[in-house]
């Protein structure tokens, strides 16, 4: 099948194929750029230290909307939207019934009754009906928008010239509307690096434009177009989850990977709330950091041991250049979830000794992502 028979086509299709893609792989029913003719440890290289450019359309966004929204989305969600003030964003998730992870989902707020719901693999379209019947409330797929990343330390310094929006003074997860090389764009900050970085988000006729102007403007700053290769990397380095790949369980709770603070028991009830009252302090497994004495990266879903016996899973793995470590964010059981203890796992070469360590690898205070002056401020 070609990627011209997918439902969902990037307007950057062509400038993808001009720097060495196949198109070959997809996501969420668009064509994405696996890699290119670069190497991807190179383009990480230069993310680290200077800017790289995602194409990550692939995402999903709905636009909510209505005097009914807010009250909507805190039915479906497991933190409180209300707390959410216009021009903020926030992580959250859905979960169902039993309290199982179904979706993530990072939430914007452009104005009291208007939001826009940005995710990945999950079930979010499917659940939606089950909110929104009953409630004066309208939430329509965007499958227009496009989302241009740029990220990395020099991100700021490539945008700033270009925009009228005070892009120094825009904290981590705030975003606004405002215009881009001339052309109208909401600008927030975030992006799945661990770096700073700035994501742009346009319509389809201006993405291309938007993309040359950004590379061009990068030039002198040593910019490369960066892959889904590179942005897997980066993402396990900053011990980054993503659904479903993290969550391999299907009743998988946020308790068990750590999304604690995406859950507010506080609020009134929400979808899956009394199943996750119930569950808490019950966890199977936790989510940790392992690194492995390997000079490769394992194969996701690889099998951990510890005595003998089996115990948990590797799911994201990477080899970190960067970090010259071999690095996996797993799942095991909490009594052999704390630092340094030493696991198994199982390759295609052996079993290899990996020791559970902190996360994130890369970064651990998160310095890049949240300077100290802005922790202060």
């Amino acid at each position: 099948m070609s990627y011209k028979d997918l439902p969902r086509q990037s307007a950057l299709n062509e400038r993808h194929l001009a720097l060495g893609s196949k198109l070959d792989a997809e996501w969420n029913g668009m064509p994405i750029p696996q890699s290119y003719s670069t190497d991807r440890y190179e383009e990480t290289t230069i993310v680290r230290s200077r800017a790289g450019l995602f194409d990550v359309t692939g995402l999903r966004l709905i636009n909510v909307s209505g005097p009914d929204a807010e009250a909507m989305l805190n039915a479906m969600l497991t933190s409180d939207v209300s707390k959410i003030a216009p021009g903020h964003s926030a992580i959250s998730n859905i979960v169902d019934d039993e309290g199982s992870l179904i979706d993530d989902v990072l939430v914007y707020r452009d104005g009291p009754q208007d939001f826009r719901l940005s995710h990945g693999g999950g079930s979010l379209e499917e659940a939606l009906p089950l909110f929104t019947e009953g409630r004066d409330v309208t939430a329509a797929k965007d499958d227009d928008v496009h989302i241009l990343s740029l990220q990395g330390p020099m991100a700021l310094d490539i945008l700033t010239p270009h925009t009228p929006l005070d892009l120094a003074g825009l904290k981590y997860f705030r975003h606004a509307r405002t215009t881009l090389f001339g052309f109208d764009v909401s600008l927030a900050r975030g992006g799945y690096s661990a770096e700073r970085g700035y994501e742009v988000f346009c319509t389809a006729k201006d993405a291309v434009a938007i993309w040359d102007a950004i590379m061009e403007a990068g030039k002198p700053f040593g910019i490369v177009a960066a892959s889904w290769d590179c942005l897997d990397i980066v993402r396990v380095e900053g011990g980054l989850l993503f659904f479903p790949f993290d969550m391999p369980k299907p009743d998988t709770t946020p308790w068990e990977v750590g999304a604690d603070w995406t859950v507010d028991l506080s609020k009134p009830d929400f979808r899956g709330k009394a199943a996750l009252q119930a569950k808490r302090g019950k966890e199977r497994f936790r989510q940790v950091g392992l690194e492995i004495m390997t000079d490769e990266a394992v194969a996701p879903g690889a099998k951990i041991f510890h005595g003998g016996r089996e115990v948990g899973t590797v799911n994201s793995t990477t080899y970190s250049r960067h970090l010259m470590k071999s690095i996996g964010l797993a799942h095991l059981p909490p009594d052999l979830a704390g630092l340094g203890t030493e696991v198994e796992v199982e390759t295609d070469k052996g079993r290899k000794v990996a020791n559970v360590v902190r996360t994130p690898f890369y970064d651990p205070m998160r310095l890049r992502t949240h300077p100290t002056d802005e922790r202060m401020a």
